[in-house]
């Protein structure tokens, strides 16, 4: 693990190494590694991660599905695109739902992208996200990969104070995720409107204004542009809070209902969530999970989950579509997996990680409701499993 020296010669160390440390991050083991702080003045606590992907920081950090999480960047170079107003996938635009903290290797250079409108340190403040570079990002990546996911603190400090004593119990002291609900803490509170159509080049976001079909997605944490796709597709869609009961739900007279993605246990979430799916489900509408949506789907079908050893997070992941026979690069961002030996009869594996062989998706033998763990909105990552909103979109036309 790498530290930066506070006696060696700053002539000798890159721009982005101090002599003088002004951030530390402080694993649940005792592990303390300094660096250089950046974005938001003061600590950062959670659940500590890696992703793999080389683009879409920005997407990344505003994915509410990272509440309660520290996420390190395995790409040397974050925030060399900037940011802008466009890239921020949390429902609610001026909300911080999403990543708590981010640990990168090199400091943060100067935008140099026709997008950029702002310097991304200056965003990360501005969101109240707090970061440290100057880590190696390669040895504690290692270090998730071979000892579990572990919980973390960052702290930021100026001054390159540092009480390695309180900062050690304080991140030994953190709860697991294990048995924790976040998805109250980022859904909606309100039911919202939704016509805002995917990005194009020289156009921006679109405007549905025809729709033929309408969804109504729950919403345990939803990204934007999951929304975009069903929109861009016909989609006429409401979003309503993940505590909303199936009357609510189903007084929308939806043509299909979608189950969003979302933080933390999904069996913590499944106490009030998994008897309305089973409502849902019990309707005979279309129904589409993803990501926390497809891990409660299962729990109503009356299967399991379980934590991961380090999850899977990052654009370059491989899963096999068994109803077609094609491999396709997938994003990933979730902590927790559904047993797939725990499937009950007449539940179907449809998708299957290349990676470890864990589940990836499940479908009802013989009825319209079908769910997925990656996230086939791809923001970030490859639009190879952009089908699966056509696939839904076919289900409603049939029923």
């Amino acid at each position: 693990m790498q530290t930066i020296s506070q006696t060696a010669n700053s002539a000798d160390l890159p721009a982005w190494q101090e002599p003088v440390p002004t951030a530390a991050l402080v694993l649940a083991d005792g592990k303390v590694l300094y660096g250089k702080a950046c974005g938001a003045t003061g600590e950062a606590a959670g659940e500590l991660c890696f992703n793999t992907s080389m683009t879409g920081y920005q997407e990344i950090l505003t994915d509410p599905s990272y509440s309660g999480q520290i996420i390190t960047f395995t790409f040397p170079h974050i925030g060399n695109v900037g940011s802008n107003d466009e890239d921020i996938e949390s429902l609610n635009l001026a909300s911080v739902n999403g990543a708590r903290g981010c640990v990168m290797r090199a400091e943060i250079t100067d935008p140099a992208n026709y997008r950029a409108g702002q310097h991304f340190d200056h965003w990360l403040k501005a969101r109240g996200i707090v970061g440290i570079c100057g880590i190696d990002t390669r040895a504690l990546t290692t270090k998730i990969r071979e000892g579990g996911l572990i919980n973390g603190l960052i702290v930021h400090n100026s001054t390159g104070e540092f009480d390695e004593s309180a900062m050690k119990s304080m991140a030994a002291a953190l709860p697991s995720m294990e048995g924790v609900d976040l998805a109250k803490d980022v859904t909606t509170l309100q039911m919202v409107r939704w016509d805002e159509t995917p990005w194009t080049w020289e156009k921006g976001f679109g405007q549905q204004i025809n729709p033929d079909l309408h969804v109504v997605a729950v919403d345990y944490g939803v990204k934007r542009n999951i929304l975009r796709l069903l929109a861009g597709l016909g989609c006429r869609v409401t979003v309503v809070p993940g505590t909303a009961t199936a009357e609510i739900i189903l007084g929308h007279q939806p043509d299909g209902i979608f189950l969003s993605n979302g933080p933390g246990d999904p069996a913590a979430t499944a106490h009030y969530a998994v008897p309305v799916i089973q409502e849902l489900i019990a309707s005979g509408l279309p129904i589409f999970g993803i990501c926390l949506g497809h891990q409660m789907l299962a729990l109503a079908l009356g299967a399991k989950t379980s934590k991961m050893h380090q999850g899977h997070h990052g654009a370059n992941h491989p899963v096999l579509d068994h109803t077609t026979d094609k491999v396709e690069i997938t994003s990933m961002n979730h902590g927790f997996a559904v047993d797939g030996a725990t499937l009950p009869e007449g539940v179907e594996p449809t998708h299957t990680s290349l990676f470890d062989g864990s589940n990836s998706g499940i479908q009802v033998t013989g009825r319209p409701i079908f769910s997925v763990q990656h996230h086939p909105e791809a923001s970030p990552g490859p639009q190879d499993s952009h089908y699966l909103f056509k696939r839904f979109v076919e289900l409603m036309k049939a029923a």
